[in-house]
């Protein structure tokens, strides 16, 4: 597939050109304004790339450039190569959307019988399952694939099957190890072997590690204080499926034009055109939160979120992952795909940059979306510290712990979450989790607080005692959709 860059584009009977270099000065203040230290870019337009380029640093420290072939991780983005895969298993009539999982995978098990029943393959990809995201339970966890599906049966929804939309990644880890179970392969060689080695995505791969071996690839970033701090690569291999390729943006754009091309690539057919339309098409509603007037009608399809981006059908997908944030989109009615990779956490540099080219190159006055950005961000912290004063005020002092402070430490166990460890260091606790260790800070009574220092979101830890007196359990806000997670005492600790 031929990938030319274009300084100017024509379109429509006007001839109304897209300015190259303007589009360049804003990417480059998009990333002065947010503090993003690199940034790459893919526009296609009418089934050719006319924008491919990489914006600062790659490797702030060393000096290195990002170019077109700097891989990231995408995070997320990586869903909708799951599910492509999973209709190219449909066009082959070895895959039912809406047969149970159970019909294929005879050992698939969720907390209740219901869910384990009825659980279908549309289900698994449309974040519809009745599960929060639980997303503790293997974010940096050193498991592998399959003993995370194994903990799904441990999981207790909160929502019933079908009901609401709830964002769920390892749902999509079972639904890639679907596609490896019928294919009789890894996720990872399905998606090699149909739809990167086809469309010639050479420089893609499915491992950080393996990224780290590329010459060409980024470091991750995150601003904190105003400063930018490189942070190490996560390894989330056994997730995969939900989130774990790396790629650049030479490679994206060959993605993005078989989206826009209805599933063929140098006229050979990857995926059928009936199975593409109902990946993109919307099969549950988001939940609308206020926000603006160009963009709603929130959906998600299959991998895809769907809206309507003034008065246009936008799919897009955001990934996030330690130090890295990216966004991947398509306009079908303008044949217009565009993909925004950056080496930063939490910014919304990816959206506000993309939006601004779709404004170019629908022709419509440009709307400020980093000044929009800028402003939640600013409630969202206002929010933040709401809560804190909330959480403040509602503290009882003068309390004091119910047991001399060694009594605490110890190995607690949760069937889904795993091990906790309560250690002691200079008379101050600290949890261990995932091989992280968090300081508690005393709350009140047998209650502390911890903070995940990438999101600044302090977590509760409550001790509970039993009728003999003895600390037996202790329980972890991970999940503020749910019920605090109970870990029970296994072992003391002295």
């Amino acid at each position: 597939m031929e990938i030319k860059l274009r300084e100017r584009i024509s379109m429509g009977p006007k001839k109304i050109s897209f300015n190259i270099e303007n589009f360049r000065k804003f990417v480059r203040s998009t990333m002065k304004k947010w503090g993003v230290p690199g940034v790459a870019v893919a526009i296609v337009k009418d089934g050719k790339g006319i924008f491919l380029e990489g914006f600062g640093w790659r490797n702030v420290k060393k000096k290195l450039k990002v170019s077109s072939h700097t891989l990231f991780p995408i995070a997320s983005c990586t869903k909708a190569f799951t599910t492509t895969s999973m209709g190219i298993l449909v066009d082959e009539g070895k895959l039912d959307w809406d047969k149970p999982v159970r019909e294929y995978v005879a050992s698939f098990k969720m907390y209740d019988s219901v869910q384990t029943e009825r659980m279908t393959p549309r289900d698994l990809v449309t974040h519809r399952s009745g599960l929060p995201r639980y997303d503790w339970v293997w974010y940096r966890a050193d498991y592998l694939r399959e003993e995370i599906i194994e903990r799904l049966r441990h999981l207790k929804p909160n929502k019933d099957l079908r009901y609401i939309y709830q964002y769920q990644n390892i749902m999509y880890t079972m639904a890639g190890y679907l596609v490896g179970h019928i294919a009789k392969c890894s996720w990872e060689e399905f998606v090699q072997k149909r739809i990167f080695d086809p469309l010639e995505m050479k420089e893609s791969n499915f491992s950080i590690t393996e990224m780290q071996k590329i010459s060409d690839y980024s470091s991750g970033y995150l601003k904190k204080k105003n400063k930018i701090i490189e942070l190490p690569f996560v390894n989330i291999n056994a997730l995969g499926p939900a989130g774990s390729i790396n790629s650049n943006v030479v490679d994206m754009a060959k993605w993005l034009l078989l989206n826009l091309n209805n599933g063929k690539s140098k006229n050979k057919r990857i995926i059928s055109e009936k199975s593409l339309k109902e990946i993109h098409s919307p099969h549950i509603v988001v939940p609308e939160e206020v926000g603006y007037g160009e963009i709603v009608n929130p959906c998600y399809g299959l991998g895809w979120g769907v809206i309507s981006y003034r008065g246009k059908k936008l799919l897009q997908h955001g990934g996030n992952i330690d130090g890295f944030q990216s966004y991947t989109s398509l306009m079908s009615s303008e044949k217009i795909g565009i993909c925004v990779l950056t080496n930063l956490d939490g910014s919304p540099a990816p959206r506000t940059i993309a939006y601004y080219a779709y404004d170019c190159l629908l022709r419509l006055e440009a709307i400020d979306w980093n000044k929009r950005a800028k402003f939640e961000i600013e409630k969202d912290k206002k929010e933040q510290m709401k809560e804190r004063r909330k959480s403040a005020l509602e503290r009882k002092k003068g309390t004091k712990l119910s047991h001399p402070i060694n009594d605490y430490i110890g190995e607690f166990e949760n069937p889904a979450y795993g091990k906790v460890l309560i250690e002691k260091k200079k008379d101050k606790l600290y949890l261990v989790f995932h091989k992280i260790s968090y300081l508690l800070k005393h709350y009140h009574y047998d209650m502390f607080e911890f903070t995940d220092p990438l999101s600044d979101t302090r977590r509760k830890v409550s001790f509970q005692i039993s009728s003999k007196g003895d600390i037996k359990s202790l329980s972890v806000d991970f999940e503020p959709a749910a019920e605090p997670i109970v870990f029970e005492l296994r072992e003391k600790k002295k």
